[in-house]
């Protein structure tokens, strides 16, 4: 009898200790953790939400998307002494902050053509960089 007792709560405490890991990975599922396949991933996905129109209809979930995007890419590669130093991931981190401070400053405001301008460029420079390796 204490044999089952105890059997039964093991095999509950590693229920309710391999539900809490699950449930803290990574939300997104989007980042493989290889670097230049994560930037064009991001990339990808930030030119998509600063391309939508002010009255699509999926607007609010893409910029959910991408604020997420731009969390998990930046913490994931920030302190990454490979990629940390890399042209390719200092321009990214300077489009990310750029869209970031837009994102939590004016909301769901339409971006300016000006920013849209200039994150395009710094996309293109990332890319670029990316398919040089650096």
């Amino acid at each position: 009898m204490f044999f089952k007792s105890a059997l039964s709560r093991i095999l509950a405490l590693v229920l309710v200790a391999v539900v809490t890991l699950t449930g803290c990975g990574n939300d997104s599922g989007v980042l493989s953790g290889n670097y230049s396949e994560d930037t064009l991933t991001v990339i990808e996905t930030l030119t998509t939400a600063i391309n939508l129109s002010d009255d699509a209809e999926n607007k609010q979930e893409i910029q959910s998307l991408a604020k997420e995007q731009i969390n998990d890419y930046i913490s994931r590669y920030r302190r990454n002494g490979e990629s940390g130093g890399l042209r390719s991931f200092t321009t990214m981190q300077t489009a990310l902050n750029s869209l970031a401070g837009y994102y939590t400053s004016y909301g769901s405001r339409p971006l300016p053509e000006k920013l849209k301008k200039r994150l395009k460029q710094e996309f293109k420079q990332a890319e670029v960089a990316i398919k040089r390796g650096i």
